[in-house]
């Protein structure tokens, strides 16, 4: 789901997926019970299941509490960082290139992957599970807004910010980390597809009125 394979509102077959995963039923009903509660699967009444169909309030409402959350974590990895988060940091900085249609998937990979250790610097328990669970569902909306953009060519930008962020971080500036951290969010994927939803209901108003 996070990666596209199954798409919103596709039917999940659980006899099926247990086979292909080589599992029992049992497990499987587990793990889709705690899916279901986190908002990914959606059961009717006949315990049919599929997968959660895109819900741009929700998109919204994530960047929203990432905004909030996010700055605040890599402020204090600027405070917090050991040498082991530094090397963590640096070999995520490695893999980073700038994302793209033909390479979105790993580039996003990559993407997420040094935000994870950015924040994770913070050595805050709280935060960290907060925002984990935050990336995880941001995932399908950036693969939205990905897609939308196919034609706009690489995010030159988007890598450069990932540096400099980096950079920041690394030589304890929280401060500036965080004022960039808000910036670069506000230029995410999943923002541009929350501001193009918010736009476009906002004609509809005008329209309807």
């Amino acid at each position: 789901m996070l990666d596209g394979t199954l798409a919103p509102g596709a039917r999940v077959n659980q006899y099926e997926l247990a086979d292909a995963m080589g599992i029992s039923i049992t497990p499987l009903r587990e793990a889709m019970r705690r899916l279901t509660g986190e908002g990914w699967i959606v059961q009717d009444a006949h315990r049919n299941a599929r997968v959660a169909e895109l819900d741009l309030d929700e998109a919204r409402h994530l960047n929203e509490a990432r905004r909030v959350l996010e700055p605040a974590a890599v402020s204090l990895a600027a405070q917090r960082r050991t040498d082991e988060d530094v090397a963590a940091i640096e070999s995520a900085v490695a893999d980073l290139r700038p994302v793209t249609s033909d390479e979105g998937e790993v580039a996003l990979a990559a993407h997420s992957e040094l935000h994870r250790r950015l924040y994770r610097a913070a050595h805050n328990h709280v935060m960290t599970s907060l925002l984990d669970g935050l990336w995880d569902k941001l995932e399908r909306y950036r693969r939205l807004g990905l897609e939308a953009g196919a034609q706009a060519g690489p995010r030159t930008r988007d890598h450069e910010e990932h540096l400099e962020l980096a950079r920041l971080v690394i030589a304890g500036d929280g401060e500036a980390a965080a004022a960039l951290m808000t910036e670069h969010i506000d230029r995410s994927l999943a923002a541009e597809v929350a501001s193009a939803a918010t736009q476009a209901q906002d004609g509809e108003d005008r329209t309807a009125g």
